[in-house]
């Protein structure tokens, strides 16, 4: 059998792709290839985001699912528009009825994790809104992987072993037996060049295709899943699965340097992205100095996502307004509390995720950036019997704490990690970029567009940059091939800088530019992954 090896993985630099009609680029190549084929059907860009993301859900189980939540920015018909498909705690839940089933904090796995879904929804949102194909045009290439198999790849194999040995360890309780009957159908994970299929999966995404998402809202779908919670007596039912709808809402934006770049507003966490970039704006950029620079950065995304962590939740719940956490004043407050040496921000250590990231792009000039998750590795680790939906663990992040802005609540959406970006100038698109990695996804996003904008590199060469990683108070991961000047620098303001040769740690990403004055694309996708860019 293979086996995975990262050895050598840097040894030849990786150029980007450039094509002239259309490029799909995300974590597995089936999945690219998925969406390339639903353009060629004369679907669009939000057309091939849809097939791609369907695909995800198949090709990469352990990052997401159909029931995960999903959030996307949108550029059609040179007009931007922007999507939260996350969903509310279930509107049985509080903190009062978990504590009495003796929890104290939020668990990280069953059914007290459970929100509702919100990625069916949004599929059928987008195809609506802006798809020239139905869902059961765009759903078919998902459908098929499902239904005839697909080959696991290196990055999956090792992800879906993790999980598999946690699980076995860890939870033994029936309800989640049906984990191990899917995802574990011979007593063990799956490796890498096996072959993997599930009837049951295909099965729910074609009830979803033809029916628009309602079989999964108000149909049999939505029954299964309200019969499965009914069983362990746990909070989520048809009922809020019936009354969920996406929201189309409008993104934030931050100029640095003459781009604007775009992020989707509260409850998501896109915003932190913005503060620092509002904070580094009035920094220059001096390529002699980048370890001054990378220490400055740090030092922002520090500010920025311990304000967004006592700030951020549900946007018509929030105290502090968005304006006020964008405004000048924030931001160069939080600027002149960065010197010389490392700061110990108000943020407990930063929690891991499993997402996926896609980005597309047409002959039209219409572009996608989306982005879809279960949370962690796998989600709540409950599977609804005989459908292949794995649940999300999005409530996780509720806090118990009565007096904590995110606070457990009926019907209310939590803080949430996923978030898609995209990045134009003077009106006219640039591209969507994304990087996955639960709370690591805002350090991920500063560091592309740091690598875009200030260090003027290609798409390709962004992505392949070393990664730093903030975990809490002072302490630092690096990649093994980050600089040692940098490393040596850092140091010496006092970061506890560590190298970890994780490369799940530092994120996967994905990115797309189109040149303004041909209209050609350019892109380049996530070295430290199974990724792949497919082209027209």
């Amino acid at each position: 059998m293979f086996t995975t090896s990262w050895e050598n993985r840097y040894s030849l630099p990786r150029l980007p792709v450039v094509t002239k009609r259309a490029m799909v680029a995300t974590s597995q190549p089936t999945a690219a290839q998925a969406g390339i084929s639903i353009i060629e059907r004369g679907g669009n860009a939000i057309d091939a985001a849809i097939a791609v993301a369907a695909a995800l859900t198949v090709v990469e189980p352990t990052c997401n699912g159909i029931g995960g939540d999903a959030f996307a920015i949108v550029w059609f018909e040179g007009k931007m528009f922007a999507l939260n498909g996350s969903g509310p705690a279930p509107s049985s839940i509080s903190i009062e009825a978990l504590k009495q089933r003796g929890f104290s904090k939020m668990p990280q796995r069953g059914w007290e994790t459970v929100t509702v879904p919100g990625i069916p929804a949004s599929w059928a949102a987008l195809s609506k809104r802006f798809g020239k194909l139905p869902l059961t045009e765009t759903l078919k290439p998902a459908i098929k992987l499902a239904n005839e198999g697909y080959a696991v790849s290196y990055n999956l194999a090792a992800l879906w072993e993790k999980s598999y040995t946690e699980y076995k360890e860890k939870l033994n309780k029936e309800e989640f037996s049906n984990w191990f009957t899917t995802f574990a159908p011979n007593g063990r994970a799956l490796q890498c060049g096996e072959i993997y299929s599930s009837i049951d999966h295909g099965r729910t995404l074609d009830l979803i295709a033809k029916t628009d998402a309602q079989a999964f809202y108000k149909g049999e779908l939505a029954e299964r899943i309200d019969h499965f919670s009914k069983q362990y007596n746990a909070f989520i039912t048809k009922e809020d699965l019936a009354n969920y709808n996406v929201e189309w809402i409008e993104p934030l934006k931050a100029d640095y340097r003459g781009f604007d770049v775009w992020e989707i507003p509260p409850n998501g966490q896109g915003i932190s992205v913005l503060m620092a970039l509002n904070i580094l704006n009035e920094i220059p950029y001096i390529k002699q100095q980048d370890e001054t620079f990378t220490h400055y950065m740090i030092e922002a995304i520090k500010l920025a996502m311990g304000e967004a962590s006592h700030s951020i939740t549900e946007a018509k719940l929030m105290k502090t307004t968005t304006e006020q956490l964008l405004s000048c004043g924030w931001s160069q407050k939080a600027r002149n509390r960065i010197g010389q040496n490392a700061l110990n921000p108000s943020l407990e250590e930063i929690p891991k995720g499993g997402t996926v990231y896609l980005a597309t792009a047409d002959e039209a000039g219409n572009m996608v950036s989306y982005i879809q998750s279960n949370y962690e590795e796998f989600g709540s680790a409950l599977v609804v019997p005989k459908t292949g939906i794995a649940l999300q663990n999005r409530g996780s992040n509720f806090s118990l704490d009565p007096n904590h802005i995110n606070a457990l609540a009926p019907g209310k959406k939590t803080y949430h990690t996923i978030i898609p970006g995209f990045i134009t100038k003077d009106g006219l698109p640039v591209g969507p970029f994304g990087v996955m990695g639960g709370f690591n996804q805002p350090q991920g996003h500063l560091q592309i567009l740091s690598n875009l904008i200030d260090k003027k590199l290609n798409p390709q060469a962004t992505l392949d940059a070393p990664r730093w990683r903030w975990l809490q108070n002072k302490e630092i991961l690096v990649e093994t091939h980050f600089p040692l000047h940098i490393k040596k620098e850092l140091l010496k303001r006092g970061h506890k800088v560590e190298t970890s040769m994780d490369l799940g740690l530092f994120g996967r990403g994905q990115i797309i530019l189109r040149k303004s004055e041909n209209g050609s694309l350019i892109g380049g996708c996530e070295s430290r992954t199974d990724s792949l860019i497919a082209v027209l």
